[in-house]
């Protein structure tokens, strides 16, 4: 089975969120489950390509309306990733310093064009073409209902949904944008009178997916107005768990902490890594240490902290470090708070990836008030280096995360509330002073096994039933 992930993003090339992670992580666990597993990514100005060096394996042009743009397949020259990752470098539109913009119809869907036109002249065909968000739904349209494309459109085509909430949305005046269609079917393309990428591909996938059970339900709910199609399109929807990778995000050979640790060493490695952040950050190491890493933007709760966390530091009986950035206002918000808090909490706006691992290694709770969370990674992160999460029950976080009370190991509420968040803080802090079964507790989460194995052998059967049908 050769099967061709295609997507935006793929971690350690380009990542801008979750979609990076799964993208660099799932294709490598279903290459160790014995499928031929590939990415197909847009060659962007970074770090990554200024530190490589490429060679063409295709080169061509392409059509996108009236313009016509050179572009070529590359792939490196040296084998520095774990999979193989082609890239389409179109420089007019793709090579740039960044991931995403304010319009980037033209770019991404001449991304899609350039990745089907070089599926027509590849000798060996992908067995399954994998799309990932509305950067690549119109894929499955194209595949279905491009006269050009035809003899591709008895290959299984997948979309896997990350995020609901964006969509790719474009006006009718750039339908010519695509290659030629029966115009009859433009209602494939259309949802509540504009274009629609992601729409287009509910539509026209073989089998759509999300990234938790619970956010498949979800979606039929609160989908950002896909709420009906997604009801319509039940039958052919599936919710998989996304996984970690456990060599990647693994605290005994984690090279970004202070000292590695398992689960048998865990009070003394977690306490180095505690007492480093507290140094770094001007914290006192007996008190427990909450900790938020993400991006400061509603969807994530971030409105709420600077309420919430002025309240709870005003007690004193407990640290706070946020990692992030986003929404201005909240930033502000949070920065202001440092000189009131002073020795009790501290901010880094921006993002960090070695910074994020020392997090996770040495604080002892994490914070995730969530309105929406497809799945969550971040949480599973955190288990992952036995620390405790706090989470609101949506999504992923609902699916990943028992309370406390309820058996469980971790602390959740229902509402993305400051009500809520207080409590389960609060609960949290006396939960920190029974040192027994905090130890216990932390211990238990390291164990959990939440690695791709299992999601990579459920698309994999995913796959072959496609193929078998």
């Amino acid at each position: 089975m050769n099967v061709i992930h295609v997507s935006a993003e793929c971690y350690p090339i380009a990542k801008v969120g979750g979609l990076g992670d799964v993208v660099g992580s799932l294709p490598k666990y279903q290459q160790e489950a014995g499928v031929s597993a590939k990415v197909v990514m847009p060659l962007y100005d970074n770090k990554f390509t200024a530190a490589h060096k490429f060679e063409s394996v295709y080169k061509a042009e392409l059509v996108l309306g009236e313009n016509t743009y050179p572009y070529k397949i590359l792939k490196l020259k040296e084998n520095v990733l774990d999979i193989e990752v082609l890239f389409v470098d179109i420089p007019e539109l793709l090579f740039k310093d960044f991931v995403y913009s304010e319009d980037d119809t033209a770019r991404f869907v001449a991304f899609q064009i350039a990745v089907m036109d070089w599926f027509l002249t590849s000798k060996e065909k992908p067995s399954i073409i994998h799309c990932h968000d509305h950067h690549t739904g119109l894929i499955p349209f194209m595949a279905q209902e491009c006269f050009k494309y035809e003899s591709l459109n008895q290959i299984p085509v997948i979309l896997t949904i990350h995020n609901a909430q964006y969509q790719g949305w474009f006006s009718h005046d750039k339908v010519h944008y695509l290659p030629a269609f029966d115009i009859n079917h433009i209602g494939l393309l259309d949802w509540d009178g504009m274009i629609n990428p992601l729409a287009a591909g509910i539509k026209c996938a073989w089998r759509v997916t999300t990234v938790s059970p619970s956010y498949m339900g979800e979606l039929q709910e609160a989908a950002n107005g896909l709420e009906s199609l997604l009801s319509h399109e039940n039958e052919k929807c599936v919710g998989i768990l996304n996984g970690i990778d456990s060599k990647v995000w693994n605290p005994e050979t984690d090279e970004f902490i202070e000292k590695n640790y398992s689960s048998k060493n865990i009070q003394s490695g977690k306490t180095a890594n505690k007492k480093w952040l507290c140094k770094e950050f001007g914290f006192s190491a007996s008190k427990p240490l909450f900790a938020f890493i993400g991006r400061l933007v509603y969807e994530k709760g971030a409105d709420l902290l600077p309420e919430v966390l002025d309240k709870v530091l005003a007690k004193k009986d407990c640290s706070i470090l946020i990692l992030g950035s986003g929404n201005p206002e909240v930033e502000n918000e949070l920065e202001s708070l440092k000189k009131k808090h002073k020795g009790v909490y501290n901010v880094f706006i921006g993002y960090d990836e070695k910074l994020s691992h020392l997090i996770y290694a040495g604080a002892d709770f994490l914070l995730m008030p969530s309105r929406v969370e497809p799945c969550g990674l971040n949480q599973l992160y955190s288990l992952r280096y036995g620390t405790i999460p706090l989470v609101r029950s949506i999504g992923g976080l609902k699916d990943t995360v028992i309370d406390i009370e309820d058996g469980g190991f971790g602390f959740s509420h229902e509402e993305a509330s400051e009500d809520d968040m207080l409590q389960t803080i609060t609960r949290a802090i006396t939960f920190y002073k029974d040192a027994p079964k905090f130890k216990r507790t932390r211990k238990h989460i390291m164990g959990i096994d939440h690695s791709w194995n299992v999601s990579a052998q459920q698309y994999i059967d995913l796959y072959n039933s496609l193929k078998s049908g």
